[in-house]
């Protein structure tokens, strides 16, 4: 057995740590040239295989969704999105921005002006050759007067985008945007024919490394690989099932019987028992999710901050980490810019559970009589229900009354998000703080979902944007967390770890924490075992 096949034995069977196999990779010699997939702790991970059909079983998939790019809210057509399209860009696993149908961008010194060039060659599903109008229109579908694209307030700063020939593309900004390739790597963002508007939407034309067969929203899609796939390396499927099982046992029971060969959203009360199980793996990944509890703030009693306060205060967030995330993720701070992202606001003081201060604030809003009605469903996050229901009773210690409404699960996002005054929400997070407030937290963003209107929150969303200068650029970001936490309208009591579960006959690299699902590319990203 050589050095280096002893040392991945050792790593492999945890008997010694990922910085002792470093060690010794370096004494070697080797470090420099050690693969990503070695360090991730698949270091036996073969060579990727072609073939097989790849079942997936995915939460939140209504009747009511679409594969129109702007208007992607579940986990299931947003992941078939990715099996389906590309963007200009695409963010890897360590959050950084690589290219994906630009080969390569640059920017003037303000960052004001941004040029990329896109690869030749590329082809759409139906067989036209993907230009710099195709891009135009991709990206104007979410400029619209009429759109209605979450998208739409990261896309706010475009004044105008032209193109110098076919194959580059040339965004003129109001003002600098020191992240702007981030933005462009945003799942809504996806490239698609230029004229594609309607039914054709649901047709799914993309670059992408699956061809969408068959779509049945809110049931099941069903994909073939693309023979003329231009990534290397990438969507090794022959085929790709995704079905919406949004009840997590039947989910569990799927992936136990061998009918679907992923899930995502384990149920973390019994995930323990899914570890024993032979044949399936339970992946862990830290990112950028987090669960949050918006009311909405133009709506009475929840327009008075005393309110929101005494809210905030009733909710035992270390409670909820132990009892609804098992563990699995961390407290959060009534903002959404989670611990792994650059400029987390590590300092700022964390609001705790206390009673006597909630009623405090509840009595001085004269509300200690109100019902407050918490509307929930599982469709929100797996334990959603269960999460409300111990809500309300630590809310009884503050002389606070929550009435849970348990909603249904199918058109949730559609019926309940952003229409009910206060419910159970769960969002994938952003890899940078600008796309975070721009979607859910700017007075105008289309998912403000508790309505929100600070004007200097505002003010700094405009100016860190632009701020080229580092430290300048975090005090900023820091700064828009405290009022998030001091005077916003959602509660954000935890940052959850992604808990899902595959069968042990499927490989993969390093774990993207970008969204739940491997960034939602497991389709593209993973392979069977030979």
């Amino acid at each position: 057995m050589t050095d280096l096949s002893f040392l991945t034995q050792m790593f492999n069977q945890k008997k010694i740590t990922r910085r002792q196999f470093i060690s010794g990779l370096s004494a070697l010699g080797l470090a420099a040239a050690v693969s990503p997939t070695l360090l991730s702790g698949n270091a036996m991970a073969a060579t990727p295989q072609k073939g097989g059909r790849f079942i997936m079983g995915c939460t939140g998939g209504s009747t009511t969704d679409s594969m129109d790019p702007g208007t992607l809210t579940s986990n299931m057509n947003q992941n078939l999105n990715w099996q389906i399209r590309n963007n200009l860009v695409e963010i890897d696993h360590n959050f950084n921005v690589i290219p994906e149908l630009a080969e390569s961008w640059g920017a003037t010194p303000d960052a004001k002006v941004w040029t990329f060039k896109l690869r030749k060659g590329i082809e759409f599903h139906n067989g036209k050759t993907m230009t710099a109008e195709d891009v135009i229109f991709s990206i104007n579908h979410h400029r619209g007067e009429e759109s209605k694209s979450a998208a739409k307030a990261y896309l706010k700063s475009i004044e105008n985008i032209k193109t110098d020939g076919k194959y580059e593309i040339i965004f003129e900004l109001s003002g600098g945007s020191a992240d702007f390739p981030f933005i462009l790597g945003d799942y809504h963002l996806g490239i698609c024919p230029a004229g594609t508007k309607g039914p054709e939407w649901e047709k799914g034309v993309g670059t992408g490394g699956y061809i969408l067969e068959k779509w049945e929203p809110g049931v099941r899609a069903f994909a073939k690989r693309n023979p003329n796939y231009w990534k290397e390396g990438r969507a090794h499927f022959d085929e790709v099932e995704t079905l919406s099982i949004v009840d997590t046992n039947a989910r569990t029971n799927a992936l136990k019987t061998g009918q679907i060969n992923y899930m995502d959203r384990t149920e973390l009360k019994t995930v323990h028992l899914l570890k024993k199980m032979p044949g399936i793996n339970v992946l862990a990944t830290t990112g950028t999710a987090h669960y949050t509890i918006p009311m909405l703030v133009d709506k009475s009693p929840y327009n008075d901050n005393n309110v929101r306060m005494a809210l905030k205060l009733a909710v035992d967030r270390e409670a909820l980490v132990k009892q609804i995330l098992r563990g699995y993720g961390q407290v959060g701070n009534d903002h959404p810019i989670a611990p792994v992202n650059k400029y987390h606001a590590k300092n700022l003081e964390q609001r705790k559970y206390d009673p006597e201060k909630a009623k405090f604030y509840m009595k001085k809003a004269g509300k200690l009589d109100h019902v407050f009605n918490l509307h929930a469903a599982d469709a929100a996050f797996a334990g959603a229900v269960d999460a409300a229901v111990l809500i309300k009773e630590q809310a009884k210690k503050a002389g606070i009354n929550i009435n849970v409404v348990r909603e249904p699960d199918d058109g949730y996002w559609s019926n309940v998000w952003i229409k009910k005054e206060w419910v159970m929400c769960y969002w994938g997070g952003r890899p940078i703080e600008d796309m975070m407030f721009s979607v859910a937290y700017a007075a105008d963003a289309p998912w403000n979902d508790t309505h929100w209107k600070n004007a200097p929150f505002n003010k700094l969303l405009v100016a860190a944007r632009a701020e080229l200068d580092t430290d300048k650029r975090r005090k900023m970001y820091e700064d828009m967390q405290e009022i998030c936490r001091n005077d916003g309208g959602t509660v954000v009591p935890m940052y959850n770890q992604m808990v899902e579960a595959s069968s042990d006959k499927l490989e993969h690299g390093p774990m993207s924490g970008h969204m739940a699902m491997d960034g939602m590319r497991n389709a593209e990203r993973w392979w069977f075992k030979s």
